[in-house]
Protein backbone atom coordinates (compact mmCIF):
# COMPACT_ATOMS: atom_id res chain seq x y z
CA UNK A 1 0.00 0.00 0.00
CA UNK A 2 1.27 3.50 -0.73
CA UNK A 3 -0.13 6.95 -0.20
CA UNK A 4 1.05 10.43 -0.99
CA UNK A 5 0.30 13.56 1.00
CA UNK A 6 1.79 17.02 1.33
CA UNK A 7 2.25 20.07 3.50
CA UNK A 8 0.87 23.22 1.87
CA UNK A 9 2.52 26.65 2.00
CA UNK A 10 0.85 27.39 5.37
CA UNK A 11 2.23 24.17 6.81
CA UNK A 12 -1.11 22.35 6.76
CA UNK A 13 -1.50 18.67 5.90
CA UNK A 14 -3.19 18.15 2.53
CA UNK A 15 -3.43 15.56 -0.20
CA UNK A 16 -1.62 16.23 -3.46
CA UNK A 17 -1.64 14.39 -6.77
CA UNK A 18 1.80 15.19 -8.16
CA UNK A 19 5.26 14.36 -6.83
CA UNK A 20 7.31 17.43 -7.65
CA UNK A 21 9.95 16.71 -5.01
CA UNK A 22 10.06 12.92 -5.47
CA UNK A 23 10.14 11.02 -8.73
CA UNK A 24 7.49 8.44 -9.55
CA UNK A 25 10.11 6.13 -11.05
CA UNK A 26 12.29 6.44 -7.95
CA UNK A 27 9.36 5.69 -5.65
CA UNK A 28 8.48 2.62 -7.71
CA UNK A 29 12.06 1.40 -7.32
CA UNK A 30 11.83 1.99 -3.57
CA UNK A 31 8.63 -0.04 -3.40
CA UNK A 32 10.24 -2.89 -5.35
CA UNK A 33 13.36 -2.94 -3.16
CA UNK A 34 11.36 -2.89 0.07
CA UNK A 35 9.10 -5.64 -1.27
CA UNK A 36 12.13 -7.84 -1.99
CA UNK A 37 13.24 -7.50 1.61
CA UNK A 38 9.78 -8.45 2.79
CA UNK A 39 9.76 -11.51 0.55
CA UNK A 40 13.01 -12.74 2.12
CA UNK A 41 11.10 -13.45 5.35
CA UNK A 42 13.59 -11.87 7.75
CA UNK A 43 11.31 -8.94 8.61
CA UNK A 44 7.56 -9.37 9.22
CA UNK A 45 6.58 -5.79 8.38
CA UNK A 46 7.62 -2.19 7.84
CA UNK A 47 6.35 1.33 7.36
CA UNK A 48 8.57 3.70 5.36
CA UNK A 49 8.16 7.44 4.84
CA UNK A 50 10.08 9.76 2.54
CA UNK A 51 9.35 13.48 2.53
CA UNK A 52 10.77 16.28 0.41
CA UNK A 53 9.42 19.78 0.08
CA UNK A 54 5.65 19.49 -0.10
CA UNK A 55 5.65 15.78 -0.93
CA UNK A 56 5.37 12.88 1.47
CA UNK A 57 5.29 9.25 0.34
CA UNK A 58 4.50 6.29 2.63
CA UNK A 59 4.82 2.55 2.07
CA UNK A 60 3.29 0.04 4.51
CA UNK A 61 4.12 -3.64 3.95
CA UNK A 62 3.83 -6.94 5.73
CA UNK A 63 2.13 -7.73 9.01
CA UNK A 64 2.31 -6.66 12.65
CA UNK A 65 3.17 -10.19 13.77
CA UNK A 66 5.20 -13.00 12.25
CA UNK A 67 3.13 -15.51 10.36
CA UNK A 68 0.42 -13.20 9.08
CA UNK A 69 -2.58 -11.55 10.64
CA UNK A 70 -3.19 -7.81 10.87
CA UNK A 71 -1.41 -5.82 8.13
CA UNK A 72 1.01 -3.00 8.72
CA UNK A 73 -0.68 0.39 8.33
CA UNK A 74 0.43 3.96 8.11
CA UNK A 75 -0.69 4.54 11.72
CA UNK A 76 1.10 1.49 13.17
CA UNK A 77 2.81 2.41 16.45
CA UNK A 78 6.45 1.38 16.84
CA UNK A 79 8.94 1.22 19.66
CA UNK A 80 11.37 4.02 18.80
CA UNK A 81 14.29 2.64 20.81
CA UNK A 82 17.19 5.10 20.42
CA UNK A 83 15.17 7.42 18.18
CA UNK A 84 13.93 8.66 21.56
CA UNK A 85 17.29 10.42 22.04
CA UNK A 86 16.77 13.39 19.65
CA UNK A 87 13.38 14.08 21.27
CA UNK A 88 14.99 14.10 24.71
CA UNK A 89 17.63 16.55 23.49
CA UNK A 90 14.93 18.86 22.12
CA UNK A 91 13.15 18.78 25.49
CA UNK A 92 16.34 19.89 27.22
CA UNK A 93 16.80 22.74 24.74
CA UNK A 94 13.31 24.01 25.58
CA UNK A 95 14.48 24.45 29.17
CA UNK A 96 17.75 26.01 28.04
CA UNK A 97 15.81 28.60 26.02
CA UNK A 98 13.81 29.49 29.12
CA UNK A 99 17.08 29.90 31.10
CA UNK A 100 15.98 27.20 33.52
CA UNK A 101 19.10 25.30 32.43
CA UNK A 102 22.44 26.53 31.07
CA UNK A 103 24.54 24.35 28.79
CA UNK A 104 27.82 24.78 30.66
CA UNK A 105 26.49 24.88 34.21
CA UNK A 106 27.14 21.91 36.51
CA UNK A 107 24.14 19.62 36.97
CA UNK A 108 24.89 19.23 40.71
CA UNK A 109 21.97 21.43 41.80
CA UNK A 110 19.41 19.25 40.05
CA UNK A 111 21.25 15.92 40.09
CA UNK A 112 23.14 15.80 43.40
CA UNK A 113 23.66 12.06 42.88
CA UNK A 114 26.22 13.03 40.20
CA UNK A 115 28.09 15.63 42.25
CA UNK A 116 31.68 15.18 43.52
CA UNK A 117 32.47 12.33 41.19
CA UNK A 118 35.31 9.85 41.43
CA UNK A 119 36.75 8.51 38.16
CA UNK A 120 38.30 5.13 37.42
CA UNK A 121 42.05 5.37 36.92
CA UNK A 122 41.52 3.27 33.79
CA UNK A 123 38.55 1.40 32.33
CA UNK A 124 39.92 -1.93 33.62
CA UNK A 125 40.59 -0.66 37.15
CA UNK A 126 38.90 -2.09 40.24
CA UNK A 127 36.05 0.13 41.42
CA UNK A 128 38.08 1.47 44.34
CA UNK A 129 41.03 2.54 42.13
CA UNK A 130 39.84 6.07 41.37
CA UNK A 131 40.91 9.69 41.19
CA UNK A 132 38.76 12.79 41.75
CA UNK A 133 36.91 14.24 38.78
CA UNK A 134 38.73 17.30 37.44
CA UNK A 135 35.45 19.21 37.05
CA UNK A 136 31.69 18.76 37.49
CA UNK A 137 29.38 17.22 34.87
CA UNK A 138 27.56 19.82 32.76
CA UNK A 139 24.35 19.79 30.74
CA UNK A 140 26.46 19.92 27.58
CA UNK A 141 28.36 16.81 28.67
CA UNK A 142 25.07 14.90 28.96
CA UNK A 143 23.78 16.13 25.60
CA UNK A 144 26.97 15.11 23.79
CA UNK A 145 27.43 11.80 25.69
CA UNK A 146 30.75 12.96 27.13
CA UNK A 147 29.86 13.06 30.84
CA UNK A 148 32.13 10.11 31.60
CA UNK A 149 29.75 7.14 31.76
CA UNK A 150 27.97 5.03 29.17
CA UNK A 151 27.80 1.75 27.30
CA UNK A 152 31.07 -0.18 27.41
CA UNK A 153 32.01 -1.39 23.94
CA UNK A 154 33.37 -4.72 25.12
CA UNK A 155 32.05 -8.21 25.81
CA UNK A 156 29.88 -8.43 28.95
CA UNK A 157 31.81 -8.55 32.25
CA UNK A 158 35.12 -7.75 30.59
CA UNK A 159 35.78 -5.02 33.16
CA UNK A 160 34.82 -4.65 36.84
CA UNK A 161 32.64 -1.62 36.06
CA UNK A 162 30.48 -3.79 33.77
CA UNK A 163 29.98 -6.35 36.55
CA UNK A 164 28.93 -3.56 38.92
CA UNK A 165 26.49 -2.16 36.36
CA UNK A 166 24.89 -5.56 35.95
CA UNK A 167 24.63 -6.13 39.69
CA UNK A 168 22.93 -2.74 40.12
CA UNK A 169 20.56 -3.35 37.23
CA UNK A 170 22.02 -0.50 35.17
CA UNK A 171 22.42 -2.71 32.11
CA UNK A 172 18.69 -3.40 31.76
CA UNK A 173 18.97 -6.93 33.15
CA UNK A 174 17.06 -6.29 36.41
CA UNK A 175 13.48 -5.15 37.13
CA UNK A 176 12.97 -1.49 36.31
CA UNK A 177 13.74 1.08 38.99
CA UNK A 178 12.09 4.50 39.18
CA UNK A 179 14.06 7.52 37.99
CA UNK A 180 15.28 8.55 41.44
CA UNK A 181 16.28 5.03 42.41
CA UNK A 182 17.97 4.51 39.03
CA UNK A 183 19.99 7.71 39.32
CA UNK A 184 20.91 6.82 42.90
CA UNK A 185 22.33 3.52 41.69
CA UNK A 186 24.28 5.30 38.97
CA UNK A 187 25.66 7.71 41.57
CA UNK A 188 27.08 4.80 43.57
CA UNK A 189 29.52 3.99 40.76
CA UNK A 190 32.61 5.92 39.69
CA UNK A 191 32.73 7.51 36.27
CA UNK A 192 34.59 5.59 33.59
CA UNK A 193 36.34 8.66 32.21
CA UNK A 194 36.88 12.28 33.16
CA UNK A 195 33.92 14.52 32.22
CA UNK A 196 34.27 15.94 28.73
CA UNK A 197 36.97 13.57 27.51
CA UNK A 198 35.26 10.71 25.64
CA UNK A 199 31.96 9.98 23.86
CA UNK A 200 30.14 7.02 25.40
CA UNK A 201 26.80 5.86 24.19
CA UNK A 202 23.32 6.03 25.64
CA UNK A 203 23.36 6.72 29.39
CA UNK A 204 23.44 10.51 28.99
CA UNK A 205 19.94 10.50 27.46
CA UNK A 206 18.46 8.56 30.38
CA UNK A 207 20.06 11.04 32.80
CA UNK A 208 18.62 13.94 30.77
CA UNK A 209 15.10 12.55 31.17
CA UNK A 210 15.54 12.70 34.96
CA UNK A 211 16.98 16.21 34.66
CA UNK A 212 13.97 17.45 32.66
CA UNK A 213 11.58 15.93 35.21
CA UNK A 214 13.27 17.65 38.13
CA UNK A 215 13.73 21.05 36.48
CA UNK A 216 10.19 21.10 35.05
CA UNK A 217 8.59 19.80 38.24
CA UNK A 218 6.50 17.25 36.35
CA UNK A 219 6.96 13.82 34.85
CA UNK A 220 9.09 13.62 31.73
CA UNK A 221 6.16 12.19 29.77
CA UNK A 222 3.87 15.05 30.79
CA UNK A 223 6.49 17.60 29.80
CA UNK A 224 6.87 15.99 26.37
CA UNK A 225 3.10 15.89 25.81
CA UNK A 226 2.65 19.53 26.74
CA UNK A 227 5.73 21.06 25.14
CA UNK A 228 6.49 18.89 22.10
CA UNK A 229 3.93 16.22 21.25
CA UNK A 230 0.88 18.45 21.66
CA UNK A 231 2.18 21.44 19.65
CA UNK A 232 3.50 19.10 16.94
CA UNK A 233 0.29 17.06 16.71
CA UNK A 234 2.10 13.86 17.75
CA UNK A 235 -1.05 12.20 19.05
CA UNK A 236 0.29 8.63 19.07
CA UNK A 237 3.64 9.31 20.76
CA UNK A 238 4.47 8.60 24.39
CA UNK A 239 6.02 6.11 26.79
CA UNK A 240 3.39 3.42 26.38
CA UNK A 241 0.53 2.38 24.11
CA UNK A 242 -2.92 2.70 25.77
CA UNK A 243 -5.36 -0.20 25.64
CA UNK A 244 -7.53 1.36 22.94
CA UNK A 245 -4.51 1.52 20.59
CA UNK A 246 -2.68 -1.67 21.53
CA UNK A 247 -3.93 -3.42 18.39
CA UNK A 248 -1.70 -1.02 16.42
CA UNK A 249 1.50 -2.11 18.20
CA UNK A 250 3.45 -4.94 16.52
CA UNK A 251 5.21 -7.76 18.28
CA UNK A 252 8.88 -6.85 18.69
CA UNK A 253 11.39 -9.47 17.52
CA UNK A 254 15.04 -10.23 18.03
CA UNK A 255 16.99 -12.86 16.11
CA UNK A 256 18.22 -16.24 17.26
CA UNK A 257 22.05 -15.95 17.09
CA UNK A 258 22.41 -19.57 15.99
CA UNK A 259 19.67 -19.84 13.38
CA UNK A 260 18.98 -16.21 12.50
CA UNK A 261 15.27 -16.86 12.96
CA UNK A 262 12.93 -14.43 14.68
CA UNK A 263 12.27 -14.75 18.42
CA UNK A 264 9.78 -12.67 20.37
CA UNK A 265 11.46 -9.89 22.37
CA UNK A 266 8.31 -8.08 23.48
CA UNK A 267 4.65 -8.87 23.00
CA UNK A 268 2.13 -6.14 22.19
CA UNK A 269 -0.72 -6.82 24.65
CA UNK A 270 0.77 -7.40 28.08
CA UNK A 271 4.25 -6.38 26.97
CA UNK A 272 6.55 -3.75 28.46
CA UNK A 273 5.05 -0.96 26.32
CA UNK A 274 1.42 -1.80 27.12
CA UNK A 275 1.37 0.10 30.43
CA UNK A 276 3.07 3.22 31.83
CA UNK A 277 6.70 2.46 32.76
CA UNK A 278 8.19 2.97 36.20
CA UNK A 279 11.01 4.95 34.55
CA UNK A 280 10.30 7.09 31.46
CA UNK A 281 13.63 6.60 29.77
CA UNK A 282 14.95 9.41 27.60
CA UNK A 283 17.33 7.06 25.81
CA UNK A 284 15.01 4.43 24.38
CA UNK A 285 11.56 4.49 25.98
CA UNK A 286 9.23 6.18 23.48
CA UNK A 287 6.73 4.85 20.93
CA UNK A 288 5.51 6.71 17.84
CA UNK A 289 4.23 6.50 14.26
CA UNK A 290 5.96 7.57 11.06
CA UNK A 291 3.71 10.63 10.71
CA UNK A 292 4.25 11.71 14.31
CA UNK A 293 7.99 11.34 14.00
CA UNK A 294 7.94 13.09 10.66
CA UNK A 295 6.32 16.11 12.32
CA UNK A 296 9.22 16.26 14.79
CA UNK A 297 11.83 15.99 12.03
CA UNK A 298 10.05 18.52 9.84
CA UNK A 299 10.24 20.93 12.75
CA UNK A 300 14.00 20.38 12.98
CA UNK A 301 14.39 20.67 9.20
CA UNK A 302 12.38 23.92 9.34
CA UNK A 303 14.78 25.33 11.97
CA UNK A 304 12.34 24.93 14.84
CA UNK A 305 9.07 26.03 13.21
CA UNK A 306 5.98 23.89 12.63
CA UNK A 307 2.75 24.96 10.90
CA UNK A 308 3.53 28.59 11.52
CA UNK A 309 4.30 28.08 15.22
CA UNK A 310 7.77 28.27 16.72
CA UNK A 311 8.66 25.21 18.82
CA UNK A 312 12.41 25.80 19.16
CA UNK A 313 14.57 28.72 18.10
CA UNK A 314 16.59 28.47 14.91
CA UNK A 315 19.74 28.83 17.01
CA UNK A 316 18.81 25.85 19.19
CA UNK A 317 18.15 23.57 16.23
CA UNK A 318 21.40 24.61 14.59
CA UNK A 319 23.24 23.85 17.81
CA UNK A 320 21.57 20.45 18.13
CA UNK A 321 22.54 19.51 14.58
CA UNK A 322 26.17 20.67 14.72
CA UNK A 323 29.07 18.31 15.44
CA UNK A 324 30.39 19.07 18.94
CA UNK A 325 33.05 16.38 19.29
CA UNK A 326 36.81 16.74 19.04
CA UNK A 327 38.83 14.00 17.34
CA UNK A 328 39.95 12.81 20.78
CA UNK A 329 36.38 12.53 22.05
CA UNK A 330 35.40 10.49 18.97
CA UNK A 331 38.05 7.80 19.32
CA UNK A 332 35.84 5.13 20.83
CA UNK A 333 32.79 6.08 18.73
CA UNK A 334 34.69 5.90 15.45
CA UNK A 335 36.38 2.64 16.38
CA UNK A 336 33.05 0.88 16.84
CA UNK A 337 32.40 0.00 13.25
CA UNK A 338 29.81 1.25 10.80
CA UNK A 339 26.91 2.16 13.08
CA UNK A 340 28.55 4.69 15.39
CA UNK A 341 31.44 5.78 13.19
CA UNK A 342 30.00 6.29 9.73
CA UNK A 343 28.54 9.76 10.30
CA UNK A 344 31.70 11.42 11.57
CA UNK A 345 30.12 13.78 14.09
CA UNK A 346 27.63 13.94 16.92
CA UNK A 347 25.42 16.82 18.00
CA UNK A 348 22.87 16.78 20.80
CA UNK A 349 21.25 13.34 20.97
CA UNK A 350 21.92 12.44 17.33
CA UNK A 351 24.58 11.97 14.70
CA UNK A 352 25.67 14.72 12.31
CA UNK A 353 27.36 13.78 9.05
CA UNK A 354 30.71 15.54 8.59
CA UNK A 355 31.93 13.77 5.46
CA UNK A 356 30.35 12.21 2.40
CA UNK A 357 30.82 8.48 2.09
CA UNK A 358 27.50 7.52 0.48
CA UNK A 359 24.49 9.33 -1.03
CA UNK A 360 23.75 11.45 2.05
CA UNK A 361 24.91 15.08 2.19
CA UNK A 362 27.26 16.58 4.73
CA UNK A 363 25.02 18.02 7.44
CA UNK A 364 22.51 15.16 7.44
CA UNK A 365 21.35 14.49 11.01
CA UNK A 366 19.46 11.70 12.75
CA UNK A 367 19.94 8.32 14.34
CA UNK A 368 18.97 4.63 14.38
CA UNK A 369 17.19 2.48 16.94
CA UNK A 370 18.30 -0.98 17.95
CA UNK A 371 14.75 -2.38 17.70
CA UNK A 372 14.66 -1.72 13.94
CA UNK A 373 14.07 2.01 13.41
CA UNK A 374 15.96 4.65 11.44
CA UNK A 375 15.29 8.36 10.75
CA UNK A 376 17.40 11.14 9.25
CA UNK A 377 16.89 14.56 7.69
CA UNK A 378 19.11 16.11 5.03
CA UNK A 379 19.00 19.94 5.01
CA UNK A 380 20.90 20.15 1.72
CA UNK A 381 18.29 18.07 -0.13
CA UNK A 382 15.31 19.02 2.05
CA UNK A 383 14.81 15.28 2.46
CA UNK A 384 13.45 13.34 5.42
CA UNK A 385 13.40 9.56 5.61
CA UNK A 386 11.88 7.33 8.27
CA UNK A 387 11.77 3.53 8.28
CA UNK A 388 10.17 1.65 11.15
CA UNK A 389 10.23 -2.14 11.51
CA UNK A 390 9.68 -4.50 14.43
CA UNK A 391 12.83 -6.59 13.79
CA UNK A 392 15.92 -5.72 15.86
CA UNK A 393 19.28 -4.69 14.46
CA UNK A 394 20.97 -7.83 15.80
CA UNK A 395 21.29 -9.60 12.44
CA UNK A 396 22.19 -8.58 8.89
CA UNK A 397 18.56 -8.49 7.68
CA UNK A 398 17.50 -5.21 9.31
CA UNK A 399 20.73 -3.20 8.71
CA UNK A 400 20.71 -4.22 5.05
CA UNK A 401 17.08 -3.17 4.75
CA UNK A 402 17.95 0.21 6.27
CA UNK A 403 20.86 0.75 3.89
CA UNK A 404 18.76 -0.11 0.86
CA UNK A 405 15.97 2.16 2.08
CA UNK A 406 18.39 5.11 2.26
CA UNK A 407 19.78 4.36 -1.18
CA UNK A 408 16.30 4.33 -2.69
CA UNK A 409 15.26 7.44 -0.73
CA UNK A 410 18.04 9.48 -2.31
CA UNK A 411 17.57 8.06 -5.81
CA UNK A 412 13.90 9.09 -5.58
CA UNK A 413 14.83 12.80 -5.54
CA UNK A 414 13.10 14.25 -8.57
CA UNK A 415 15.67 16.78 -9.77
Amino acid sequence: MSTTATWDTQGNWAMKDNNKGLSEAGLRRMREVLARHMESGGIPGLVALVGRGEDTHVEAMGTLHEGGGAPMRRDTIFRLASLSKPITAAAVMLLVEECRLRLDDPVDEWLPELADRQVLRSIDSPLEDTVPALRPITVRDLLTFTFGFGAVLAAPDTYPIQVAMRELGLDGSAPEAGPDEWLGRLGRLPLMHQPGTLWQYHTGSDVLGVLVQRVAGQSFGTFLRERLFGPLGMKDSGFHVPADKIDRLPTSYAHNPQTGGLVVWDEAAGGKYSSPPVFERGGDGLVSTVDDYHAFYRMLLNKGAHRGERILSRASVELMTTDHLTPEQKVEKDAFGDHFGRHGGYGFGMAVRTHRRDLASVGQFGWDGGLGTTAYADPVEGLTGILFTQAAMDSLDTPRLHKDFWTTAYQAIAD
